[in-house]
Formats: structure tokens, sequence, C-alpha cells
């Protein structure tokens, strides 16, 4: 990656430009026997329809506090990056009736109803589908999102040295994340093209950092395991191999 990159907005424009057909994200759903892959230039793709969505629809901008109410999952992943194109707070876990906008899953709907901003909620089922019956109150991301637009230019430039991030009592600006991101990478033995498996929640640092942002920032991909304990035995070993893995936090 660049070595001016100063925000995970930038670093996932470096891999855009470096090599936008590899793979990025690889993610596993154990309970439901879900796989998707998404290289580079798709995940991209979904991150500029949901900064799209975020600054457009939602009327979100720089220094707005969205708290994300979602498990490890790819669409979590695009949502991160989405808070950092725009400039907005991802509060991992945050309490919605601080937040400007909520971003929730189906088993956090009660708990979001207390944003008095924006909500949106996300299905999580296979292939990104919409829920069968809309949640009253909240905007369906999977209704929504796909008519965005596949280009995005913030209204107004992002700050790198802006709080970025919030999860488990950590905050941190977009500068901070990327440093960290790659001391991280570093550590953990990543480079260039490097594979991690990562069994890690979305809860803490330590796993957004092994699910998203060292392989990001290492010019690698991350293989990002939900319910990884459901796998029966031997499972484990039979994907790293057949994933190519190179690196695993679980």
């Amino acid at each position: 990656m660049n070595a001016t990159d100063r925000t995970p907005a930038d670093l996932l424009r470096s891999a855009l430009a470096a090599d936008p057909a590899r793979p990025l994200v690889t993610f596993y759903d154990d309970a439901t026997g879900e796989r998707v892959e998404l290289s580079v230039a798709t995940f991209a793709n979904w991150v500029a329809k949901t900064a799209n969505l975020l600054q457009g629809d939602l009327s979100a901008g720089p220094g707005d506090r969205l708290a994300l109410l979602l498990p490890a999952h790819w669409q979590t992943a695009v949502w991160l990056l989405a808070c950092s194109s725009v400039g907005v707070v991802a509060d991992v876990g945050g309490t919605p009736a601080d937040a400007d906008v909520v971003v929730c899953g189906p088993d956090s709907l009660e708990e979001a109803r207390a944003c008095g901003g924006e909500r949106v909620a996300l299905a999580l089922r296979p292939l990104g589908g919409r829920f069968p019956q809309p949640p009253a109150g909240f905007a369906d991301y999977a209704v929504e999102v796909p008519s965005q637009g596949d280009r995005f230019a913030p209204y107004a430039p992002v700050d790198p040295d802006a709080p970025a991030l919030v999860v488990g009592g950590l905050a941190l600006t977009g500068t901070e994340l990327v440093a960290r991101s790659r001391q991280d990478a570093d550590r953990l033995g990543l480079g260039g093209g490097a594979r991690l498996l990562s069994g890690l929640g979305y809860d803490s640092w330590d796993g957004l950092s092994a699910g998203l942002y060292a392989p990001l920032a290492a010019g690698g991909s991350v293989v990002l395991c939900r319910n990884l304990g459901q796998l029966g035995e031997g499972g484990l070993e039979k994907r790293i191999e057949s994933e190519r893995v190179t690196r695993t936090a679980v």
C-alpha cells in the first residue's frame, strides 16, 4: 500500500489501483453454509454505493456518529469503509440513543429503535438478500443500496486526524487506525498476497484488525468466518488448505 495512505478509504483506493481483480474478502457463515468472495473491485463498488446512501439519503457527514450493531460479516466490512469514505465515526456496538444513524441486523432491531436519527437494517441473508417483510421504522439496506451510484465523492474532504472509529472503549482517528493496522500486519507476518483466516468477532480492535484492516493495509486478503465453531472435525484444516490461507487468527 502507499505510504501516503492516511485513512482506511485511502487503503482501499490503493488496493483498487494495484490489483482490482484479486480477492479481498471471502466470507463464510458456518451456520448457514454461505460463502461469498468479493474482489477488491466488487468490494469497492459496495463501499461506494453504501457511502452514497450514507451521505445522500441518510444525510450523514463528517463528525456524525453511526452506531454499528452488526456481527463480523462482509456487509459490516463494507459499512466500516463507507463510514471512512464519508468521514462518519463508526461506533461499533455503540449506543443507538447517542448516534445520528444506526445500522443493525435482525437481532438488534429493538435496541436500534432508541436512535432518534436514521435507521438502517440488514437482513444478513445469503447474497445480501432483503427482509421478507421490511421492519417498521427502518430502511432495508438490500432495497436501498442497489440503486445508489457506483462512484463516490465526499461533499467535504475527510480529515484523517478526525475521529474515525470507536470499538471496545478504543477511539481512533483515521491516521491512528492506519498506523495500527500496519503495525498489526507486521506483527502477524502479513505481506502482499497474504491470506489471513479470522474467526474473531468484530466487537474488539483485534477482531476488526484481523478481519479487515490489517490484511487491507498489507495488500493481502481476509477469509472472514462467522460461526466457525460449527465446522465439523477437520473442517478448519480443509478450509485453510482450500482457501490457501497463510496466517490464522482464531
